[in-house]
């Protein structure tokens, strides 16, 4: 960035190392997501909040939000409905689910209100339980798939904190689907699908599936016979979805036995994403039911399961794989629109309330911000660039320069719109016509 540039934006010289952190092989050092998500402006903490609990910036809770629809638009597909429940619960829930007796640790101390305690919640299960028998229910309402993007609350040890991976207030993606014992197969073999699905859209790609399993010494609910059938049926669903995986001891929930789909940063650190869990136990704790086609009452099993696991390691891990060059679709600013001069700046403005029209994150980085050619490297990050002269202006027309650094002839601002929305809304990993999302940056 030249010195024009550093002397008109005092952050230049911060925007040019995560530039040139993003044109670098990917490793640890350059694509550390905690590094990247402060110099790009996505997160940050304070002392005054507290240690395990960042908080989001615009650019990354436009990443978030966009998260967030894509997920819910992927479950409402699937048939999933839907719900809210309170981030707190009376400690008697938590004794109920088990949290209590085999979790304790793990959760924040109970706060007194009145005659009760209130505990942070650890899980969204045991609310989901809830609502599940707030009425009778019937097989014909079977499977019913619940579920909520909601807020738990981990007490996590201030050692193994670290920017979004290891957080004290968690945003999760959860669902629950309860069903009759004869769907629980089917059901977690379409929940490892779906997460597979949404992988792929977001380009991740997962290192192992792991089969989490009791282990020496845990605090584990005391029911064998349960636990040999939950899993039998998870191992028939990994083989079933072909999906080579390998089982490990001691990394079951204390309520069953889990899928857990493993990624990897940079470094080669591995960390759980997604997750599929047949759950035999809390149905029974919490005394679900259902009336079966003889009439007769029967018991629920819940399938619990997470497509892209907490919002805050999903990002971490995104941030970290495309060193923040995110696909259009998912960047916080999806074009920066340039006039070469005052002249152009008000035309600019007009397409970029046209952008946000059309719903897409658009700026305007005007000759105030030095010159074109510094104002194309310091957005280098970001999927497209519109370049409008004179003759644009005059033709409401846009020359667009593409991440990848191609340059497309001068396009009508509809068309140019028209494409790179069809993109976005296909959550596309392409930038145009076939080219790479991810491809390198050019000046």
């Amino acid at each position: 960035m030249n010195a024009a540039m550093n002397a008109a934006t005092p952050d230049a010289a911060k925007r040019a190392d995560v530039h040139a952190a993003a044109d670098a092989t990917p490793d640890a050092a350059s694509h550390d997501h905690r590094r990247l998500g402060r110099e790009l402006d996505l997160f940050d903490t304070d002392p005054l909040m507290g240690s395990g609990l960042p908080y989001w910036l615009p650019d990354g809770a436009a990443i978030r939000h966009t998260l967030e629809e894509f997920v819910r638009g992927r479950e409402r597909r699937a048939g999933y409905r839907h719900v809210y429940s309170p981030v707190l619960g009376k400690r008697e829930l938590y004794e109920i689910s088990g949290h209590w007796a085999h979790y304790r640790e793990d959760m924040f101390p109970p706060m007194d209100l009145g005659s009760e305690q209130v505990v942070l919640r650890p899980s969204l299960c045991p609310h989901h339980a809830l609502i599940y028998r707030s009425r009778a229910r019937s097989y014909r309402e079977l499977p019913l798939r619940m579920a909520e993007l909601g807020g738990m609350y981990r007490s996590e040890l201030s050692g193994v904190l670290g920017g979004l991976t290891r957080v004290r207030a968690i945003q999760l993606n959860d669902a629950h689907v309860f069903c009759t014992p004869d769907q629980a197969a089917d059901e977690a073999v379409a929940a490892l699908e779906l997460i597979r699905e949404a992988h792929r859209a977001l380009g991740i790609r997962p290192v192992r599936h792991r089969l989490s399993l009791p282990g020496a010494g845990g605090k584990y609910v005391a029911d064998p016979a349960l636990w040999e059938r939950a899993t039998a049926l998870l191992t028939d669903v990994l083989e079933r979805s072909g999906v080579p995986f390998e089982a490990v001891e001691g990394e079951a929930a204390f309520y069953g036995p889990k899928i857990d789909v493993q990624i990897a940063d940079a470094a080669g650190r591995e960390s759980t994403l997604s997750t599929v869990q047949i759950d035999f136990h809390q149905p029974e704790r919490f005394g679900l039911q259902y009336t079966g086609a003889d009439g007769a009452k029967h018991r629920p099993v819940m399938v619990h399961r997470s497509v892209i696991g907490s919002v805050e390691r999903v990002v971490a891990h995104l941030i970290e794989l495309y060193g923040g060059a995110f696909p259009a679709w998912l960047a916080p600013t999806q074009l920066v629109l340039l006039p070469l001069s005052e002249a152009e700046v008000a035309q600019a403005e007009l397409l970029r309330q046209r952008c946000l029209d059309r719903g897409l994150r658009a700026e305007v980085a005007g000759p105030e911000r030095g010159s074109l050619g510094a104002r194309i490297r310091e957005a280098r990050l970001v999927p497209y660039q519109a370049v409008i002269g004179p003759r644009e202006a005059v033709d409401d027309r846009v020359a667009l320069r593409l991440r990848d650094g191609r340059r497309l002839d001068p396009l009508p601002a509809r068309e140019a719109l028209a494409g790179i929305g069809a993109l976005v809304d296909a959550c596309s990993a392409e930038l145009w016509d076939g080219a790479p999302a991810g491809g390198g940056v050019g000046a």
